[in-house]
C-alpha cells in the first residue's frame, strides 16, 4: 500500500520473548523455502488460503493453519492489531542473507498493508524503504510503504525472525495508524507504545478475507487502478495519447459489464478487450516510468491485466 511516510511505528508493545517462546515450539519442517529459493529465506504460513500450511497464494478464502492455532499470544497480537486478516507467515532470514531491493505493485498489494513485528532481530538488521533506514526492534510494531522500492539487509550471523501479516485494515486498526509515528516526524516526549501482556485468559476472535480477487473487475474498480497508475507516472509528452487509450478502454469494459456483469458467457469479450488493450499498451507506454522507476507495464500488468479477469488463475 502506497503510505503517506516510508515508515510508520504503531503505539502497541509486544512480549518478543513470549512470540520467540510459542515460534520456538512449532515444528521446524513447518518452515518453508521463498518460492523464488532466494537464498536464506524461509517463511511459515500462519494465515493462508483455506489453511493450507503448505500455501503460499493470493487469492482465496484466508483461513488459520495448525500452527497459528498452537501460538495464543501471535493470536492475540493480531487480535490487538484488529485487522481483517490476509496472508500472514513468520518470515525468517538466515544470518548474512537478505530481502532482495523490490517493490510490490500487484493488485493484492494495492489496498493491503503490511504489519511487522519483529520476533528476533539485532540492531545490525536493516530495514530500507526509499530513502528511509529503521531498525525495529523486538517486540515493535511497524507498517511501510509498499509502493517504494525496500529491501531488508541481515548485517549479523544470527538469524531474523518478524511476524509479517498483510491486512485490508479496519475502522480500529487505522485508528492506531493515525497514534502512530511517522519516520522523519519529531519524536514528542508524550508518545510511547503501550504494552500488551500475554493474557491466558483471552479469547481471540480474528477475522479473516473472505474475498480478496475478483472474477471480473467492475468498470468502477478498473477505472480507480488506472487512474492510480497514470498518477503516479513521471512526466511525459506519451502521457496524453496514453491517457486517451486509456479512456477507450474503460468505456469498452463498462458495455461489457453492462451487458454481462460477471456472467461467464461473457468471459471470452473481456478478454479479447484486455488483450487488445495489453498490445496497444506495450507499445504506447514503452518511454513510460512509474514513481519507482518501474516501466509503467510492470505496474499495468500486476495492477490489471493480471487481475481484471479469472479465466487465467
Amino acid at each position: 500500500m502506497k503510505l503517506p511516510a516510508p515508515f510508520v511505528q504503531l503505539p502497541l508493545q509486544f512480549d518478543a520473548g513470549r512470540l520467540l517462546a510459542e515460534v520456538s515450539a512449532l515444528d521446524p519442517a513447518c518452515w518453508l523455502e521463498h518460492p523464488q529459493k532466494f537464498p536464506g529465506n524461509f517463511a511459515l504460513p500462519l494465515i493462508s488460503v483455506e489453511g493450507d500450511p503448505h500455501s503460499d497464494a493470493f487469492a482465496g478464502p484466508m483461513r488459520p493453519t495448525p500452527s497459528l492455532m498452537a501460538c495464543p499470544y501471535l493470536m492475540q497480537v493480531l487480535d490487538r492489531l484488529g485487522g481483517v486478516w490476509g496472508r500472514t507467515r513468520l518470515m525468517k532470514l538466515s544470518g548474512r542473507a537478505n530481502v532482495n531491493r523490490h517493490t510490490d505493485i500487484s493488485y493484492y498489494w494495492r489496498d493491503r498493508v503490511r504489519v511487522h513485528v519483529p520476533i528476533v532481530t539485532k540492531p545490525t538488521v536493516r530495514f530500507l524503504c526509499g530513502e528511509a533506514e529503521v531498525n525495529m526492534a523486538a517486540g515493535e510494531c511497524w507498517i511501510f510503504n509498499t509502493w517504494l522500492m525496500h529491501q531488508v539487509i541481515n548485517g549479523d550471523d544470527d538469524e531474523r525472525i518478524h511476524l509479517v501479516a498483510d491486512t485490508v485494515g479496519s475502522e480500529p486498526f487505522w485508528a492506531l495508524v493515525d497514534r502512530g509515528q511517522a519516520w522523519g516526524q519529531a519524536s514528542s516526549t508524550e508518545w510511547r507504545a503501550a504494552s500488551v501482556e500475554p493474557n491466558s485468559a483471552a479469547r481471540s476472535a480474528l477475522i479473516y478475507e473472505s474475498v480478496n480477487l475478483p472474477e471480473v473487475m467492475t468498470p468502477w474498480e478498473l477505472r480507480e487502478h488506472l487512474m492510480f497508475l497514470l498518477a503516479d507516472v513521471r512526466a511525459h509528452p506519451q502521457l496524453d495519447l496514453v491517457e486517451q487509450v486509456v479512456a477507450r478502454f474503460i468505456a469498452v469494459w463498462k458495455s461489457l459489464w453492462a451487458r454481462y456483469g460477471i456472467d461467464r458467457t461473457g468471459w471470452p469479450g473481456y478478454r479479447a478487450a484486455l488483450n487488445g488493450f495489453e498490445e496497444v499498451m506495450e507499445r504506447a507506454t514503452v518511454p513510460l516510468r512509474l514513481s519507482s522507476g518501474l516501466p509503467f507495464m510492470k505496474g499495468l500488468r500486476a495492477m490489471v491485466l493480471h487481475a481484471a479477469l479469472a479465466d487465467a488463475r
